[in-house]
């Protein structure tokens, strides 16, 4: 998360143009839906409406189901576009985006406590995540930058399809949100948290898949490119948002590697999970809540995927 004696790096180039592309073609097509969303959930606070309880450890769960991905309008005749690479240079790929927990889990405990099986081990199905001091839940900031992520990778051409989109009364645990992606042969899959640290423990970092062989578990083909997506997707949130990988997890590089998450562990595609700060630490929460650093967060999520998947 950020730290306020920090000096954010200069933007990229990148990051600027494919914001600019994204807003002019949002004006160009039209995307009334889209601005709707945008003005009844963007503001500080936003996000779909949830009725959660906090619960710590933002880390260990997600919510699934499946959601549409939305349409771009049309270019116009005299705009780059329909086929252009340089107007879309995502054409082709498809993106599944695992927002962090279910808004309705809270009202679903016995369902969401059942344990699944991943790899060798069992946990869960999926908790309720954690939230800010003052109730501003993970599930509602997870859909809200979710939302912002899909419209600037398909404003770039790229497919993108949720896990969940609050659509569902709870869930889906964390076998299914890896089925999911796996199951549309994802060029690259994103779960999106914040995390439920103590007080004092600051920003990001991106967890990766280790290496798992075991229990219908095999990672050695994703281990490798989910590392060079988790490691981009450091360097451009950090460059985005202005803000430092965790002091807490990772000894500052911004990556942790985990085994303990299913989401992770029963994937056939390459996803990391991004912790994107500590909604326990009232500096922390106070970025999360903000609508302008949630966009900013959104666009670094975005260029790091992209970067990953225009290789």
């Amino acid at each position: 998360m950020s730290y306020d004696e920090s000096q954010a790096p200069a933007r990229r180039p990148f990051s600027r143009s494919t914001v600019t592309v994204a807003l002019a073609a949002l004006v160009a097509g039209g995307l009334a839906g889209w601005l709707v969303w945008q003005g009844t959930n963007g503001s500080d606070g936003g996000g779909p409406p949830a009725a959660m309880s906090p619960h710590g450890g933002g880390g260990a769960g997600s919510s699934p189901s499946s959601s549409p991905s939305g349409s771009p309008g049309a270019p116009g005749d005299d705009e780059p576009g329909d086929g252009d690479p340089a107007a879309e240079p995502l054409a082709g790929k498809l993106v599944v985006i695992d927002p962090g927990h279910n808004p309705h889990n809270a009202e679903h405990t016995a369902e969401i406590n059942k344990p699944v099986k991943y790899g060798n081990s069992t946990k869960e199905c999926d908790t309720t995540g954690t939230s800010t001091n003052d109730g501003y839940a993970e599930a509602r900031f997870t859909l809200d930058v979710a939302h912002r992520v899909r419209a600037l990778l398909e404003k770039q051409g790229a497919k993108v399809r949720f896990t969940q989109d609050g659509d569902r009364p709870w869930g889906p645990c964390v076998d299914e949100r890896a089925e999911i992606g796996n199951k549309a042969k994802a060029d690259a899959a994103l779960s999106i948290h914040a995390d439920g640290a103590p007080e004092g423990d600051r920003g990001f970092h991106v967890i990766l898949p280790a290496l798992v062989k075991g229990g219908g578990a095999d990672t050695s083909e994703i281990v490798a490119p989910s590392r060079a997506l988790g490691g981009l997707i450091v360097g451009t949130f950090a460059d985005a948002t202005g803000t430092k990988p965790s002091n807490y997890i990772g000894a500052g590089t911004g990556l942790d590697v985990r085994k303990d998450l299913g989401g992770l562990t029963l994937s056939t595609v390459p996803k990391v999970m991004v912790e994107c700060g500590n909604m326990r630490d009232p500096k922390d929460a106070a970025l999360v809540k903000s609508a302008a650093w949630r966009q900013k967060a959104a666009e670094g999520l975005a260029e790091g995927v992209s970067g990953f998947l225009a290789k």
